[in-house]
């Protein structure tokens, strides 16, 4: 939803609604990555029009704190960046299990996030906490940027772990996706597809998410 018209926002909230999966919402606090998005408020909103689960990415330092605040705008789906709590706070203490257990304690599914420059092995010793992981193919905070081939082999990568480990996780994709890389990433073992700039700047953005899902 980053990449929707939010002068028109109901129309775009409605189109998901019509032809999409999820809504994908990107919180952004200008700390952790260098820019700011959206809050509460319009999550509420988007929410309070959507017949369609929501998933909540919170690109924010602490994101521990935020948790329950996500529970309660009805999101079904929540993941953070793993940056922001192995090694959080003055104390560097890792907060991820904490954050991925109150989560899933609140009846949300969990997920960690990691951009293109943390080694998918990072993940492996969570994969048993969560319900998916989101492997970022651009630098997280930013929208409309270019899609970073090597993305494919992470995730062939971390699906061969899950596999070996016999585990349901599943493996979301964000950024850069369009019909052009839908199916490599498929092949390659994604599960979720989260498109912005290639639906919603398409000239039809409910054929631009047929051809993705047909994909």
């Amino acid at each position: 939803m980053l990449s929707a018209d939010f002068l028109h926002l109901s129309q775009d909230v409605a189109l998901v609604n019509a032809h999409a999966d999820l809504f994908h919402l990107d919180v952004m606090d200008g700390t952790f990555v260098p820019n700011i998005s959206f809050g509460f408020p319009v999550i509420d909103a988007i929410a309070s029009e959507a017949t369609k689960p929501l998933d909540v990415h919170l690109m924010i330092v602490e994101p521990w704190k935020y948790i329950e605040r996500v529970g309660k705008t009805g999101a079904a789906m929540v993941s953070f960046h793993l940056e922001a709590t192995r090694s959080a706070g003055l104390s560097g203490e890792d907060r991820t299990s904490e954050t991925l257990a109150l989560a899933r304690s609140l009846g949300m599914q969990a997920g960690l996030v990691i951009n293109p420059d943390v080694p998918v092995e990072d993940l492996f010793p969570y994969l048993e906490e969560v319900d998916f992981v989101l492997i970022m193919s651009v630098f997280a905070g930013f929208g409309g940027q270019k899609f970073i081939p090597e993305s494919l082999d992470r995730i062939a990568t971390l699906r061969e772990e899950i596999r070996r480990r016999g585990l349901s996780v599943q493996i979301e994709v964000d950024g850069g996706v369009s019909p052009s890389n839908a199916a490599a990433l498929r092949e390659a073992g994604a599960d979720i597809l989260v498109a912005g700039s290639s639906v919603f700047k398409a000239a039809d953005p409910a054929a631009a998410i047929t051809a993705l899902r047909g994909l």
